[in-house]
């Protein structure tokens, strides 16, 4: 996925309300949307480099968005994807490359389709050499140890809702996967147990179940963020 336009350069200042951060550009002080609900640890030191997409509705309230930051993790600094809205859209992409392996066997992906009582999968798979799987994505940026990322980096109470609903597709006879993209760069995937140890045992229990999960890092730069390959998941069963 290539950015449509250069993206605009700046220092945080600060991220709050959840949803905004103030941003010192070139052009000066400016609010943008912070398109990410978690806690972000380690990605809002005030004073890193990020990086912002222009809106081309030049009558949203907020037109800037935030998009990357050069955060200092360990084992290095590293530009980090923090828009939790971009990761379905990489997965299409992938899908539609045949870089997602777990689904080969597929050739249609089907966004947002209800299932079980209230909730919503982010796709559909379906195709003439496979049957149906539902597919359910993550977004990852946690790095507290060098090369290891982990989910979530806050409570997750709706996201251990999606796993326990996907085991229940599989007791139903059904397939369901779970990708998790890392947008930046890493070895190994595991769950951040001691953030939240409901979505961990949610997480367990659905691979128990025969959840498949997958977890594939992103080669993220300035011009763009892409699927690049997959990683372990190294979470014990």
């Amino acid at each position: 996925m290539q950015f449509a336009a250069p993206l605009v350069p700046g220092r945080l200042v600060r991220r709050y309300k959840r949803f905004l951060a103030d941003i010192e550009t070139d052009a000066g002080l400016v609010t943008a949307h912070c398109p990410n609900p978690g806690a972000m640890l380690g990605l809002n030191t005030a004073g890193a480099r990020v990086l912002l997409s222009r809106a081309t509705n030049l009558a949203r309230k907020l037109p800037l968005t935030w998009e990357l930051v050069e955060a200092d993790l360990p084992g290095g600094p590293q530009w980090v994807g923090i828009n939790t809205m971009r990761p379905n859209a990489l997965v299409a992409e992938a899908f539609r490359a045949g870089a997602i392996t777990a689904l080969a066997d597929h050739d249609v992906l089907r966004p947002e389709v209800r299932y079980a009582q209230a909730s919503r999968v982010d796709f559909l798979a379906s195709g003439a050499a496979g049957g149906p799987c539902h597919v359910e994505v993550k977004n990852c940026h946690l790095m507290r140890r060098p090369g290891l990322a982990e989910f979530p980096d806050c409570t997750a109470a709706r996201s251990a809702r999606h796993m326990r609903d996907l085991a229940q597709v599989v007791a139903e006879g059904g397939r369901a996967l779970v990708v998790i993209v890392v947008q930046m760069a890493a070895q190994a995937f595991d769950v951040a147990r001691d953030i939240d140890p409901a979505f961990d045992r949610a997480f367990r229990e659905a691979r128990a179940a025969g959840v498949e999960v997958r977890a594939y890092r992103c080669a993220v730069a300035p011009e763009g963020v892409a699927i690049a390959d997959e990683i372990p998941v190294i979470t014990p069963l």
